[in-house]
């Protein structure tokens, strides 16, 4: 017996409506059913770590799966981000996004393992990380100002430290020397600690650096913080005027996201937008990010991709200014 025709067209089209359904169900089945692992960039101990830590074990308890913390630094926050492009595009690897790697290393690395553009989907911004600049104790200067007025007097290039090239620090010294007319000598480390102990032995003489990283050393007298960065002062050093404040106007900042490898279902695209944005303006996160000198910033997938492009609009800019480059 055959079926009639108008049967027949209905349930064609009933076939056809299941197949999107079916097709996501394909894509993204009960994800997530195992551990996700999420690359940090950056050293352990470091900024990004903590605010991986920190976002990640709220990701675990919402998602019902394991939120491994996988440390990968170097090479300017490269070698972890190509680990996150390269990754399987399953929502089983996210990446902690970064100034560096998405931002400013296009323009600094003559050669790039990966487009920060092409080869990631953007989930949300977390967090703007501002900096402190600090100084030696034996530098006679209290103010920003009184800095460049001693830098200016020692007849030599001013060397200052950052943890890479490409890191929020490097970049500030960037502006810094852009704004200021300084001679400034970028000292990259890939040992946070040694750099703060060179600083305070007097073997470079400054640092733009991340306040968690420096704030009991800076209250103890045993560096001198003068300045911090970004728009406003902090919580750490209610009383330390920002470099605006101080007549150079630098507010900008490090940040930190979060991203996949490109070409993740959107459904789970969608499902990590929802859950970081609710994590990031949760109070008791806001708290635990404030006192460790971050500053709390939701932003969903289509305003954070639209922030990554405009940084490295204005980070072109200031590199090329300064001739940096890293082969």
């Amino acid at each position: 017996m055959s079926i009639p025709t108008l049967s027949r067209r209905t349930a064609l089209l009933g076939l056809a409506a299941a197949l999107p359904i079916a097709g996501a169900r394909a894509q993204t089945g009960d994800w997530p059913s195992r551990p996700i692992r999420w690359v940090n960039p950056g050293p352990a101990g470091g900024a990004g770590d903590v605010i991986s830590r920190l976002v990640g074990d709220r990701l675990q308890a919402r998602l019902g799966q394991p939120v491994v913390v996988d440390n990968r630094p170097g090479a300017g926050t490269n070698i972890g981000m190509t680990q996150v492009a390269r990754a399987a595009p399953d929502g089983y690897t996210v990446g902690l996004a970064t100034i560096a790697a998405n931002a400013a290393n296009k323009w600094l690395y003559r050669s790039m393992p990966f487009d920060p553009e092409k080869d990631f989907a953007a989930v949300g911004l977390i967090a703007l990380v501002p900096n402190i600049v600090v100084i030696p104790p034996a530098v006679p200067a209290r103010t920003l100002q009184e800095f460049i007025t001693w830098a200016k007097a020692q007849g030599r290039p001013i060397n200052f430290g950052s943890v890479g090239a490409g890191s929020s620090q490097h970049l500030a010294g960037s502006q810094f020397q852009i704004i200021t007319g300084l001679q400034l000598q970028h000292l990259p480390y890939t040992n946070s600690g040694q750099m703060n102990t060179d600083l305070i032995e007097g073997r470079i003489d400054m640092l733009f650096q991340s306040i968690s990283a420096v704030t009991q050393m800076a209250q103890a007298g045993r560096m001198r913080p003068i300045a911090v960065s970004g728009t406003a002062r902090v919580s750490a050093f209610p009383d330390l005027p920002t470099m605006q404040e101080q007549g150079v106007d630098i507010t900008s900042t490090g940040w930190f996201g979060l991203c996949t490898p490109a070409g993740v279902p959107e459904p789970i695209l969608a499902r990590l937008d929802t859950e970081l944005q609710a994590i990031v303006q949760d109070p008791a996160l806001a708290q635990r990010l404030t006192a460790s000198g971050a500053i709390p910033r939701a932003m969903g997938r289509a305003d954070f991709t639209r922030f990554m492009a405009e940084e490295s609009a204005k980070w072109r800019v200031v590199i090329e200014a300064v001739g940096a480059k890293v082969d």
